[in-house]
């Protein structure tokens, strides 16, 4: 079972109880603080539970269960000290969801990319298995995602992300301040290309891997904002709505599916 914490211990980073999230058992888990009350208010009525950090908190009910939306920060480091403290009061269920750049020219702006692994460049994951050990997302999960993305007719792919600690030199990106991306990363673009790998972002590596070693379920669905193979840069503002419109719209529907299913 692990170590859980009694039912109304708050615990530190997040702000956090077992009470205070009703025993909820999923948690929707977008990297923006700012993403967080309008996700919860598309899944129904909902509630601020708490701020700490780059923890922002709200609680919503989906057939009258109880779901957690909490954001996470940019990066592996603080989604894994999120992690810790959700499985400890009881979540069992982790959906990642937020924004991406794609790399493959089939895979168009404002479609949604179902992640079912990740490659590991980050640190965070390292820390609870060795870089041998597979990213890799829940199958339940996975499935339940494309089976909604399919209802409510989102455009989608599956496949592995590329899940880097830094948004610049890990992604081989050339516009940074100083331009300069080190040896061991150039050309690192074409290769996950040519690998068939389908976006860059910062947390699936990590949410895949903790979930994996503590015996939990996680899934990751991400909207495409850049396209890598035409720019550089983030698309414009109604391409990040539309992108942000149908990952929600998708994780709404999973959700609906689950636990009016009792899974």
């Amino acid at each position: 079972m692990g170590n859980l914490a009694d039912i109304n211990e708050v615990l530190y980073h997040t702000g956090l109880s077992a009470a205070i999230i009703e025993k909820a058992e999923y948690a929707i888990l977008p990297g923006d603080p700012g993403r967080v009350e309008v996700l919860a208010k598309a899944f129904g009525e909902a509630k601020f539970i708490a701020s700490h950090r780059e923890y922002t908190s709200w609680l919503t009910h989906i057939n009258g269960k109880a779901i957690l939306v909490c954001s996470t920060g940019m990066g592996g480091p603080s989604v894994s000290i999120g992690m810790e403290e959700f499985a400890r009061i009881g979540i069992k269920k982790f959906i990642r969801v937020g924004t991406t750049g794609s790399i493959q020219e089939n895979i168009k702006l404002g479609e949604v990319i179902i992640n079912n692994a990740a490659v590991r460049l980050d640190g965070a994951s390292r820390h609870y298995a060795p870089i041998e050990f597979p990213a890799v997302a829940s199958l339940e999960l996975t499935n339940a995602l494309v089976a909604a993305a399919r209802e409510v007719d989102v455009p989608y792919h599956v496949g592995i992300s590329v899940s880097s600690d830094t948004f610049w030199p890990g992604q081989e990106r050339y516009d940074s301040f100083t331009g300069y991306v080190p040896r061991a990363l150039q050309g690192s673009l074409k290769e996950w290309q040519a690998l068939g790998a389908c976006n860059y972002e910062m947390e699936t590596a990590t949410l895949f891997v903790v979930a994996q070693s503590m015996g939990l379920a996680a899934a990751s669905i991400c909207g495409v904002v850049a396209k890598r193979t035409q720019s550089e840069h983030v698309a414009s503002s109604d391409i990040y709505q539309l992108a942000s419109e149908r990952f929600i719209s998708v994780v709404k529907r999973a959700l609906l599916n689950m636990t009016k299913e009792g899974k």
